[in-house]
This record gives structure tokens, sequence and C-alpha cells, in this order.
């Protein structure tokens, strides 16, 4: 070799190296790259290879996270590169350039722990010089540049270093470490010795830069189009702005607001403590900012206020004759409780008067309570508003809640008010006897106010809180009974009774009404179904005997139902006729058996009349003797009151025991076991107490009482029978149980003219003064 022969640098190269442990990605042949070193071990390396020959070789750590890596952790093929320059840093630190050269593979480390040094043997590119390499590269450089310029982060520098590069691997080792490839990947491309494999795997890296590119050139797009957008908007809307400024209209939606509410105002035309409360709510809208919370609570405050009917209502107007023929229309029977609405309505007519008054309907589970109320507003041509305060346990769902509150809100009255924006509607409050209380307060004290007509006229509601005139809101309460009703409330009330339906009355109504509405519900036509009378009493005997018509109207659409299943699954043509004996078919086995009403079989047996939530029913009494000591048993879940009429009853048949024939030790060698039947149902109250006397005497002297005999009445210690309540409901229970004659007290006959023709029918009613009376009676 002569001194003037040229060497290459990578040919030079020592066989044994000292090593950097590189974190992150790993360094390729024919790169420039700074590095800042802070280790000790690996200063001490640079510092050894700048006093010998200025090479290090550059080994990728296998986890980027391993802080004091071993020869294990170091990947076994790197880069050898030049250190150019060396620069201290104040911290101890120093930042290195150096020159990449060539790949290497450990063969073995010398040193094991750091400073690393290992024995190394070079590595060159294979395969280099073919057809498809050539295309590769010219494909990848192609690739390049479509990128580079569509990318701002390739520099000038780096689309001149395309150009300049010559060898096809050196190509391929450029673009891995420009690429955005993850480093395992890249330590892969660094292994591959082979230059078309090399190339093949930095040309798919390419492509999937590419993609990534245009779905960020697309996102990129939709941004730009809506920040376009978003600009052309404002600026519209400031030129919209001045418009409106100069038409004096509102310039935006809080104006409008203002605006809106100032006209409503305006036209209500309010006085005293209402005028300066709103005014002063309206000032403070005007002058609060749209973003302030209060904001909201204070423009949803006059909304309410523009919201209410604050003008007086206009004179009523409706026809005598047209509201009795829509009470006569929706409901059949209920004639005194029609005579009594229509009198009401009357006297509302005489006086052209629009003040309010309020109503309570008593009376069992579907009897028409609700129904009516409907028919009063339709024919008082009133709006008509209905909520239930069952269950209800807080006062401010009637009162409402103070604003102080988030999410605060008027009460029931208030809210009806708002949706039918008249002063003079007819409001239902629904199942009145099922209010709670609790630790919230107690909604019946605050319907108090709103059910009395002296303080109505400035009903205060907590959101509101402002005086606002109701007492011309004609309230309609409805409840199933008055015992659980509070004695303030009642006596603010006018109570109307609506009694239960007798058979007759139950198969008049499901003809006019229950039929065609259960057809039409269930999609049928009304020639496809006919019922015979007898059909229409058997339903009503067999199935649904209670006071009301609710079990009525459902053993119909079970009835009409099954028709409907007939005609589309087993394809039978219509008409169907539904006969007495058909019905077992269509709803199951009686639920109520002939062989069920209560009938006297033996002595100790006597029938009573009660009245319930559900109306009015028959009541055995059974007493039966067990011979031993004296005594007496109770059963069948009797209330205090009842308990207290059997010790009035006992007591008594024991003082009269020998006028009625009773012997005088009987009771003393006998204990008496007086039961109700159907003992899972509580009972209570004193009308049973001639029915358990007139048990116990004829249990005691051996007589049978009369059968179908029932009585009702309340006894006195010394034998008088004093008066009852729910005589009409008693009888029309009696009517249905097949009871022929019926003891009442004597203080009772003048209820009996209450009670209509057609229910006494074929009823014997005998008034009784003295239990002596009733014994008269019985036997």
């Amino acid at each position: 070799m002569s001194e003037k022969q040229i060497v290459p640098a990578d040919q030079m190269l020592p066989n044994h190296l000292f090593i950097i442990p590189t974190m992150g990605k790993p360094v390729f042949p024919g790169i420039f790259t700074p590095m800042m070193i802070e280790s000790e071990q690996d200063i001490s390396v640079v510092d050894q290879s700048l006093s010998q020959h200025s090479l290090v070789g550059l080994l990728m750590i296998n986890d980027d996270e391993t802080e004091l890596p071993t020869t294990e952790d170091l990947c076994r093929i790197g880069t050898v590169g030049k250190i150019v320059k060396k620069i201290n840093l104040p911290d101890g630190g120093i930042n290195v350039f150096i020159s990449t050269l060539k790949r290497f593979k450990v063969k073995k480390f010398i040193s094991e722990t750091s400073p690393f040094s290992a024995a190394v043997e070079y590595l060159d590119d294979e395969n280099d010089n073919t057809i498809e390499v050539k295309a590769l590269t010219r494909a990848i450089i192609n690739e390049m540049k479509q990128l580079s310029e569509n990318n701002p982060l390739f520099s000038e520098e780096m689309r001149l270093s395309m150009v300049n590069i010559d060898q096809p691997g050196k190509i391929a080792d450029f673009f891995s470490s420009i690429l955005n490839i993850d480093r395992v990947e890249q330590q892969k491309i660094l292994e591959t010795l082979d230059v078309q494999q090399r190339l093949e795997a930095v040309l798919i890296f390419i492509k999937k830069e590419q993609e990534l590119m245009k779905i960020q050139r697309k996102i990129q797009n939709q941004i730009n189009e809506k920040i376009e957008k978003n600009q052309r908007e404002y600026f519209l809307k400031e030129e919209l702005k001045a418009i409106k400024q100069e038409l004096g209209m509102p310039v935006d939606a809080k104006s409008g607001e203002y605006l809106r509410f100032t006209e409503a105002i305006e036209g209500f035309k309010f006085e005293g403590e209402v005028k300066e409360q709103v005014e002063q709510e309206l000032e403070k809208f005007k002058l609060m900012d749209p973003n302030s919370s209060e904001f909201v609570v204070t423009r949803n405050y006059l909304d309410t206020i523009i919201s209410l009917p604050w003008n007086k209502p206009e004179p009523e107007s409706f026809e005598m004759k047209e509201a009795v023929s829509i009470l006569d229309n929706d409901h059949y029977g209920l004639e005194d409780v029609k005579k009594r609405i229509i009198e009401y309505l009357a006297v509302r007519k005489l006086k052209n008067d629009s003040k309010g008054s309020i109503i309570c309907l008593i009376g069992a589970p579907g009897v028409g309570k609700t129904s009516i109320g409907k028919s009063i507003a339709n024919a008082l041509n009133k709006k008509f508003f209905r909520f239930s305060v069952g269950g209800m346990r807080d006062e401010a769902e009637i009162k409402g809640h103070r604003r102080t509150y988030v999410g605060a809100m008027p009460g029931k009255i208030i809210q009806g008010l708002k949706i039918v924006k008249t002063g003079d509607p007819v409001f239902m409050i629904d199942e009145i006897d099922k209010m709670g209380s609790s630790y919230q307060g107690d909604p019946s004290s605050a319907l108090l106010e709103v059910l009395d007509p002296e303080q109505n006229v400035a009903f205060r509601d907590h959101y509101l809180d402002l005086p606002f005139d109701i007492s011309n809101i004609l309230f309609i309460a409805t409840a199933n009974t008055l015992d659980t009703i509070p004695r303030p409330l009642i006596d603010r009330m006018e109570i109307i009774r609506l009694s239960g339906y007798i058979a007759k009355e139950k198969m008049t109504i499901a003809k006019k009404y229950l039929i065609p509405k259960s057809i039409t519900k269930t999609g049928l036509k009304r020639r496809d179904v006919k019922y015979t009378s007898k059909t229409l009493s058997a339903i009503a005997v067999n199935y649904a005997r209670e006071a009301g018509m609710r079990n009525y109207e459902k053993a119909l659409d079970r009835i009409h139902r099954k028709l409907a299943l007939k005609i589309v699954l087993e394809q039978q043509e219509p008409p169907f006729e539904i006969t007495p004996e058909s019905l077992e078919e269509f709803l199951g086995k009686p639920v109520f058996r002939e062989d069920e009403i209560k009938a006297i079989t033996c002595p100790g047996m006597a029938v009573g009349l009660a009245w319930t939530n559900f109306g009015g029913d028959t009541l055995m009494i059974e007493a039966v003797n067990v011979p031993g000591k004296e005594g007496m048993k109770m059963t069948g879940q009797m209330g205090k009151v009842m308990q207290e009429s059997v010790g009035i009853a006992y007591t008594y048949v024991r003082h009269i025991a020998e006028k009625v024939g009773i012997a005088p030790d009987y009771f003393q060698k006998n204990m008496i076991h007086l039961h109700i039947p159907e003992g899972a149902t509580p009972k209570d109250g004193p009308s049973a107490g001639i029915t358990m006397a007139s048990a116990l005497i004829s249990l005691a002297n051996g007589k049978m009482i009369k059968k179908k005999l029932a009585m009702t009445g309340e006894l006195s210690l010394v034998g008088k029978v004093l008066p009852i309540g729910g005589l009409k409901e008693k009888t029309i229970a009696a009517r249905r149980a097949g009871i022929k004659t019926i003891l009442i007290p004597k203080a009772n006959e003048r209820d009996l003219s209450e009670i209509p023709d057609h229910i006494k029918k074929g009823i014997t009613f005998h008034p009784v003064e003295t239990m002596e009376d009733v014994i008269e009676k019985i036997f």
C-alpha cells in the first residue's frame, strides 16, 4: 500500500469498541446526530474514545424504562460513530456530536458492567445492486417527495439530503430515521442487512405515513371550514345587530325576553304589592348578565308571572237545560247527586256569581266521582284540571318551593292555573282522604288555606310570594271515606255522597256506556257482540258485586279481548252472542256464587249491614258456646269500637236473660265465642250492636233468626237502638244479597225518603227503638 493511497474511514475501524447504551430509538448509519450524556460511566467512555480513535458503538436498550442497563438489556446490533465534537455543560454533563458510519454486531462483551466495551464485527449491506432495489429506491424517493411537500416538518435540508444520497441502503436508513416508526420496528430495520427487504419495509411505513397525512389533512380542512363558518356567522350576527339597533328592535335574546315581559306585565295593569314586586324583578332582570346563575331563576319567575291569569274572569255563560242534559248523558242514576249539583249551578246562575265553591264527592271506588267532576266542568263550559294528592307527604307540592332552592317551582294550584290559563276553572283534587304527613310538612294543613273561601282571595304560593286570587276556582275533592280527612278540612267542603249501584243500575250503565266504550277499545264493531239482559245481570251478580263499576268494566274488557282472539287467531266470524251459560268460558268460575249469599242455617247466626270504604256490605255474625267456664272470645279482626259493641251486647243479653227465656246460669256455664267471617278483612264501627245481641240471644235460647232478614243499629247499654250512617249504601248491599226484611233504628226512618224507590222495592223496613222491638221481629 502506497503512502498516497486513500483508505475509507469505515475500513480502518477497530475490532474493539467502547459502547454507549442509547435510550429511545436506535441510531442509523450515515446520520449526524447530537447526544446529551449525563451518566459518569458514559462520559468516561467518551473520554477514553477521544484519547484513542474517537470511535464509539451505539447500542439501543431493549426496554426504554431500564435505568441501569446490563449487557443482557442491550441489542446485539448497533451503529459505530465518530465523535466529532464534545461540549462540556454547566451541570457536569456533556453534549457530543456523532457522525455514524456503519453497522456492527457484538461478538462478545469484554466489559460486562458499565462502562461497557465489546469485541465487534462490522456488517455490510447485501443485495444492494439489483433492478428491484433500483426500482424500490426510485419509488421510495418519489413517495417521500410527495410526503415532504405536504409536511411542514420536513426541512429544506432533508429534501436536499434525499436527492444527494446515492446508495440504496443509506436511503433506506435515512428515511427510517426521519419517519415516525416505533423503536422496535426501527431496530428490526437496522438489523436487516438485505437492502431490498429493508427498502420494502421502509416503503410500507411511508405508505402508512401518507394515509395518516390524508386523515390529518381531512381533519384540518374540517376544522378550517368550521372556523370560517363561525367567523362568517359572527360577522353576519354583528351586522344584524347593527341593523336591529337602527330599527329599534331587540338586539339579542335577553332584549327580546325583556320586551316580551314588559308588554305582558303592562297588559295586566298590576297594582300595589304585586306591581312593586314585579317591577323590581323586571328591573333586576334588565341589569343581569345572561351568564349569571340568577338570570335563569329571575327569567323563570317572570315567565311564571306572565303565564298566570291575573285578570278577572269573564262572566259565566251556561244554559241550565244544557247543563242538566250533559249530566244526564254522562251519568245514569245518581239522581240525588245530580239534583244537588243542579241546585248548586242554579244558585250560580241566579247570582251571576263566578265565585268558586268547594264540593267533596264521597263514595266507593268506581262509582264515578272523577267523571262527575269532568261533567260539571263541561256543564259550566269551563277548563278542567285534575291532580291527585294520594300519598302526598310534602306541603310544598301544594304551596310550592321558595325560590332560594335550586329547581324551585310553584305548587300544584299555580301550576294548574298556568296550564288552563283561566282564572275560573274546575279543579279536581283526587284522593283527598289518602294524604300523608312527614317531616316535610302536612299537605292537608296546606289545603286549609286553598279551600277556605275567606282566605283564598289572597292565596300566597311560596314560589310566587305574591297574593293571588283563587276564589273563582270551583274545587271538587274526591274521597272514599271521611274518616281520614281532618275535621277542619271537612268543615270547609260541601259533602255529597255517591252510593253504589244495584244490579239493575249496573245493567243499564253497561248497555249505555261501558259496552260501547269497551268494544271500541278492543277494535270490535258494535254489531259483532250481542248481550242478553240475563247475561248482564249474571255479570253483576256473579263477577262484579262491588259498589262501583270498575270490575264490571274489566269483565267486559276480558270478554271482548277473547272475542278479538277468536276473530284473529281462530278465524271465527262474528256476530257472537254472550249468554249466561257462556260466561264461564270468558270469565272463569263465578267470583261470587248464589250459595255464598249469607244465609242463616242455625241458632247463633245473624246478618248485619256494614258500610265500608268500598260501599255497603252484608256482615254475618256467628256465635257458638263451649261448655265450661264463663267467658267471651272474639275473632275476625274487630276494631276497638266493634269490640266495645260486643261487650255491650254481651252485658245487655246477660241482663235480660230471664226475660227472653235464657237459663239464668247459661252464661256462667258456657264460654261464648263470637266471630265475624272473612277474618283477613279489618272491621270496625258500632252499627253491628243489635246484630251481635241478636246472635247471642239466638244462641242462648236455641231459636233460629228468620232467613233473608238483616239489621243495623248501635246498641246502648240499656237496650236503646241508636242511629247509624250510610243507610242507602247498606240497603243497596242488602238488595244485592237478596235480603227481604231490614231492621233499622227509628231515628233513621227519615233517611228512607232519600233512597230511590227502585232500590227499596221488595224490601220491608222495620224501624225499631229498643232491643225489645228487635227481639219481637227477628224470631
